[in-house]
């Protein structure tokens, strides 16, 4: 029997059933523009007609730079269509990154936003080897510009000649603990990510979802899902606290999706309490864990509309901490990732791969139709993260009796101190919990008495000057002497990644330089 036979479409064809659906209707709006559900198909045929004409073997790469825009991501779309597979590089990454990822996955076309990264694309296109073709939205002064090949090529029907054993996507992972990996997806890995979004994230029935964070990343997941319901993508640059109220309050969104330190930044900004953000139903957060003493604020000051999302490049969603669950009443709950989503199943398994005991830690593993193939060009570390039939997220974590999971570090993060494992994230959401603390990172900084001392990074609330002997009262309370930081520093800010994760390879590195200054 075919395996095509039980295979979910793939996301083109849903994209190109979507959009079909409600014809007239807003499909993406942008400061100074819009395109129609008929728009967005209209382009994408002529799109995949340009694409189709270069004659690039199916699986090609084709790599984007692109700020939020509608056409690019329409050109995704396209490229999908004719066989391509599509490989996003982070906007807000490095030229070294971005050049590595380039060359990892072997791209043969790159695609830039010629308004926001003309320059580096510039840079890009000059030192990437292997690339064939270069376009730009935009004239630059190198590559074609895609628009113009657009407009001749005259109007074309989208087709889809995408099979389920093609290659998809290639997403590379954050690399916050070593060299950036890519995330391999055929079509038939990737065809039902939508459909889990859509039957466990409380998603609005018409969404009106405004996407600030990168949609090459988690942002772009909610794409697909708003326009399955026939709602409008309303895009934005990036996070500018101003206009992301004003575009809340006058285009009555009612879906969005924000890493933890945006949502910082709107509690902090002026505005948030002349903006009328009642039309809000739903705000996604993910990406690192929330301080509860920020989150009890935030549900306070917008409303009981927080929702927090978990999974990561190689498997997305695993879980979800939906709006119920974050009662202040219930704060314990503030602390967990979630419950797993019915599309995935999941364990915590020991290092033999065995099932262990309820609240007992270990290893987040789980299965599911959305798990990526393997890690491109990386059959040692494909074999090891998917043995024994379970993708090893590498995420350390306790499931409580109903099934909730609660992080508690990265396999990798984990601090040996005179003999003791302590994880991280354990200091980190005692310390979060002080009224004081804005943002906290836990390292283990190499030590001749304890092997590895545990040391807190600590951003104060704007205004306050927490007390670092406190600080470490206050874990040795609550976690005993052993997970006690031995010296804390205060910081203006933690070092971030483009995907908004504190970046700890950097924290760590940090150190030596700045070890003189720390106190505790």
């Amino acid at each position: 029997m075919s395996d095509a036979l039980y295979a979910f479409p793939t996301v083109c064809e849903q994209t190109l059933r979507a959009l079909a659906r409600y014809p007239w209707r807003t499909a993406f709006a942008w400061p100074g523009g819009s395109l129609s559900y008929q728009g967005a198909t209209d382009l994408i045929g002529r799109i995949q007609s340009v694409f189709t004409r270069l004659g690039f073997a199916p699986g090609t790469r084709v790599a984007f730079l692109t700020a939020n825009r509608a056409d690019t991501w329409c050109a995704g779309v396209a490229a999908q269509l004719a066989r391509l597979a599509i490989t996003w590089l982070h906007p807000l990454g490095s030229l070294d990154d971005q050049l590595f990822q380039l060359e990892d996955s072997d791209a043969q076309m790159l695609i830039v936003d010629g308004v926001s990264f003309r320059d580096r694309g510039g840079e890009l296109a000059a030192k990437a080897a292997g690339l064939k073709t270069v376009f730009t939205l935009g004239p630059a002064d190198y590559g074609a510009d895609l628009l113009q090949a657009v407009d001749a090529a005259g109007s074309a029907s989208p087709r889809n000649f995408a099979r389920h054993d093609d290659i998809s996507t290639l997403n590379y992972t954050g690399g916050t603990t070593g060299k950036s990996k890519g995330a391999l997806r055929h079509h038939r890995e990737y065809g039902s990510f939508a459909a889990a979004v859509l039957a466990d994230f409380e998603i609005p029935e018409t969404p009106r979802y405004l996407a600030v964070a990168p949609i090459s990343h988690v942002a772009g997941t909610k794409v697909l899902p708003t326009l399955i319901r026939g709602g409008t993508v309303h895009m934005l640059k990036g996070f500018d606290p101003e206009a992301v109220f004003k575009t809340i309050e006058r285009e009555k969104i009612n879906f969005t999706l924000f890493v933890p330190t945006m949502i910082y930044v709107m509690l902090d900004h002026p505005a948030l309490d002349r903006t009328d953000l009642s039309s809000l139903e739903l705000l996604l957060y993910g990406a690192s864990a929330m301080s509860p003493s920020r989150l009890v604020e935030g549900i306070e000051r917008i409303g009981p509309v927080f929702s927090q999302l978990y999974g990561q490049t190689e498997c997305y969603p695993v879980s979800v901490l939906r709006k119920a669950d974050h009662d202040p009443k219930t704060p314990e709950l503030f602390l967990s990732c979630g419950f797993p989503i019915s599309a995935c199943q999941v364990k915590i398994l020991d290092q033999d791969d065995q099932e262990i005991a309820t609240g007992e830690a270990g290893e987040i593993c789980v299965r599911a139709s959305h798990v990526m193939a393997e890690y491109w060009k990386r059959p040692e570390t494909t074999a090891e993260t998917l043995k024994s039939g379970w993708l090893h997220t590498g995420d350390i974590a306790r499931m409580d009796e109903r099934g909730y999971m609660f992080i508690l570090d990265r396999k990798k993060d984990m601090i040996v101190t005179g003999g003791f494992n302590i994880f991280p994230r354990e200091v980190e959401d005692v310390l979060s919990q002080h009224a004081d603390v804005a943002m906290v990172a836990v390292v283990g900084v190499p030590d001749e008495k304890w092997g590895e001392a545990v040391t807190a990074v600590v951003v104060a609330r704007e205004g306050a000057m927490p007390d670092a002997d406190e600080l470490i009262g206050l874990v040795k309370a609550k976690k005993g002497s052993a997970h006690a930081p031995k010296q804390i520093q205060f910081v203006k800010e933690l070092p971030m990644t483009g995907v908004g994760k504190v970046d700890k390879k950097a924290l760590k590195a940090g150190f030596w330089a700045g070890r003189d200054r720390m106190v505790g």
